[in-house]
C-alpha cells in the first residue's frame, strides 16, 4: 500500500483525528459490511469513501496517480456542502483556513460599473442553514482526505485498466485482480467505469470556452491603493464582457485571490495541469478595465483548461447492479455555477446513507437505483443552469446585454432596500443573476442529501427493500 501526501496544502486544512469523533446516519451501521472498491480520489471519491465507511464499510481505493497533491486554485463550498461538512466535524477547519464571502458583485468589463449585486456573509446562513465559503482546492481535498483516511485502503500509483461488473472486480496495470461486493467509478470526465457502464463512450461537446486559472497573493494587492479593497471587502466579483467573463475571489484566509478567465477557446485541452500563456492570458483581455489589468500584469504562471459540456446519462449503474458512477463520471459541470465538486460530495453523502441500511446483498442493486433516483433528476438540472450561465455571462455588447443588466440592476436595487431594513416581498424568479433568484437558491442551497436519503428509504425504501432477501 503507497504512503499518501500532499503538496501545498495549508497548514490549517487539517482535520486529522476528526473523523474518530463523528457519528452519521444516528449512530447507524449497516447489518452486512461490504467491501466497496472506488476508483478515484477526487472529493468526490473521498466523500464516498467517508460516508460508506462511516456506514460501516470497508473501503479500497484506487488512485492513477503517484501521490495526492495540489490539483487546481480556488473553488467554491456553496450551502449544500457546508451543512454535510460540519456534520463531518469540518466545521472549524473551514472557518479557519477557507473565507466566507460577503456577496457576489457582477460589473461591465470595460468600466467596472457594478450592475448586479447578492448579499451573502451571514445572511446567505440565515437563509439557508449552512455558510457559502471559498476555499483552495488543495486545502479542500486535504480535509477530505484526512476524514477518509483512517478508514480506507488507499493504493496510488494503481491505473485500473479494466473493471468486470458481474464479478465484480477491478484489473490494475499490475495484472493484479481485486475483487469487492461493489464497486464506484469516482475516476473523472475521461471515466474508464462510465465506458462500462453506458456501454459507450458519452460525447464530449466543447463549449467554445477555454478557462485561465491563476492564484495572486494577497500582500500584491493589500500594497496597491485600487486593488486592495478586493482584500479588505471578500466578496466574489465578476467582470462580464462579450465572450468573456472574470470570477475572482480569496481564498485560504484571505492569503490568496483566485482569479479565473474564461475566454474563447483557441485549442487548449481539456486538462486540470495544463500551463497556459501569461502573455496571451493579458493579452485576451486586454479590453477589460484597469484593475483587472492590473490585476493580470501579477500573474506569472496560469492552468488552461478546455471546457466541455456533455449531457446527462440515461442511467448510472450497471445492469449487473453492481458497479455505479458518482460525481464527473456522471455529471460533469461546467464551472458557471460552482456546483461540480457539490454535486460529487453529495452523491458521496447519499450513498453512505442509503448503505447504512443494507443487510443483505440482494439489496446492493435496488439501493444503487434508489441513488441514482434521488439523484440524476437534481444533477441533470444543476448542469443545465450552469449552462445557462455561460450564455447569460458572455452576452456581445447591445439590446441583449443591455437587458440583462438592466435585469441585474433590478435585482441589486432591491438587494439594497433590504439591506437598508425595507421589507420586500420579491423572489426574482428567472433573474439573469441566477444567485438573486430565490426559488433556484432555495432548491440549489436548501437540498440536504442526508434528509432526502432519509425519506426516500422511510417512504420507499424500509417498505420495498428493509426486508428484502433473494
Amino acid at each position: 500500500m503507497a504512503t499518501a501526501f500532499h503538496t501545498s496544502a495549508d497548514e490549517l486544512a487539517n482535520a486529522e483525528g476528526v473523523a474518530q469523533n463523528v457519528t452519521l446516519y444516528n449512530g447507524r451501521k449497516a447489518a452486512l459490511q461490504l467491501h466497496v472498491i472506488i476508483i478515484g480520489c477526487g472529493l468526490g471519491g473521498l466523500a464516498a469513501a467517508h460516508c460508506l465507511a462511516q456506514a460501516g464499510h470497508r473501503i479500497t481505493l484506487f488512485e492513477s496517480a503517484p501521490a495526492i497533491g495540489e490539483v487546481g486554485a480556488g473553488i467554491q463550498v456553496t450551502p449544500n456542502v457546508s451543512r454535510l461538512l460540519r456534520r463531518w466535524g469540518l466545521g472549524k477547519p473551514l472557518h479557519d483556513v477557507a473565507v466566507v464571502p460577503e456577496g457576489i458583485s457582477f460589473r461591465r468589463y470595460n468600466t467596472g460599473e457594478k450592475v448586479g449585486y447578492t448579499k451573502w456573509g451571514d445572511k446567505i446562513e440565515q437563509d439557508h442553514g449552512a455558510p457559502y465559503y471559498n476555499i483552495h482546492r488543495a486545502d479542500f481535498h486535504k480535509l477530505l482526505f484526512d476524514l477518509a483516511a483512517p478508514s480506507m485502503e488507499l493504493y496510488l500509483n494503481s491505473t485500473v485498466t479494466d473493471v468486470d461488473p458481474d464479478a465484480p472486480s477491478v484489473t490494475l496495470a499490475s495484472g493484479e485482480v481485486v475483487h469487492g461486493d461493489m464497486i464506484i467509478g469516482a475516476d473523472g470526465v475521461k471515466s474508464l467505469v462510465q465506458k462500462v457502464v453506458l456501454g459507450r463512450v458519452n460525447p464530449a461537446e466543447p463549449t467554445g470556452d477555454a478557462a485561465y486559472r491563476s492564484i495572486i497573493p494577497t500582500s500584491i494587492l493589500l500594497a496597491d491603493p485600487e486593488l486592495k479593497p478586493f482584500v479588505d471587502l471578500p466578496e466574489m466579483t465578476a467582470w462580464m464582457g462579450p465572450r468573456r467573463h472574470v470570477m475572482a475571489y480569496n481564498i485560504r484566509a484571505k492569503k490568496i485571490f483566485n482569479v479565473v478567465l474564461l475566454h474563447p477557446d483557441d485549442g487548449s485541452v481539456e486538462s486540470w495541469t495544463a500551463p497556459g500563456s501569461s502573455e496571451q492570458m493579458r493579452e485576451d483581455f486586454k479590453d477589460f478595465e484597469p484593475r483587472v489589468q492590473k490585476l493580470l500584469s501579477h500573474v506569472n504562471a496560469t492552468i488552461k483548461w478546455r471546457l466541455m459540456s456533455r449531457q446527462p446519462l440515461e442511467k448510472w449503474i450497471h445492469k449487473s447492479g453492481r458497479v455505479a458512477l458518482l460525481g464527473d463520471a456522471c455529471h460533469p459541470m461546467l464551472p458557471y455555477r460552482a456546483q461540480g465538486a457539490a454535486m460529487a460530495i453529495e452523491d458521496g453523502a447519499v450513498l453512505g446513507n442509503l448503505f447504512s441500511h443494507i443487510s443483505h446483498l440482494s439489496q446492493i442493486a435496488p439501493l444503487l437505483q434508489a441513488y441514482e433516483k434521488l439523484r440524476l433528476e437534481r444533477t441533470a438540472a444543476t448542469q443545465a443552469s450552469s449552462r445557462l450561465n455561460q450564455h447569460i455571462f458572455h452576452l456581445p455588447d447591445g439590446p441583449a446585454q443591455e437587458a440583462r443588466d438592466a435585469d441585474m440592476r433590478r435585482a441589486m436595487e432591491i438587494e439594497i432596500r433590504k439591506m437598508k431594513g425595507e421589507h420586500v416581498e420579491v423572489d426574482n424568479e428567472g433573474c439573469h443573476n441566477q444567485w438573486a433568484d430565490r426559488r433556484k437558491n432555495e432548491e440549489q442551497f436548501g437540498y440536504d442529501a442526508d434528509v432526502a436519503a432519509e425519506t426516500w428509504w422511510t417512504e420507499v425504501g424500509e417498505r420495498e427493500i428493509g426486508n428484502l432477501v433473494v
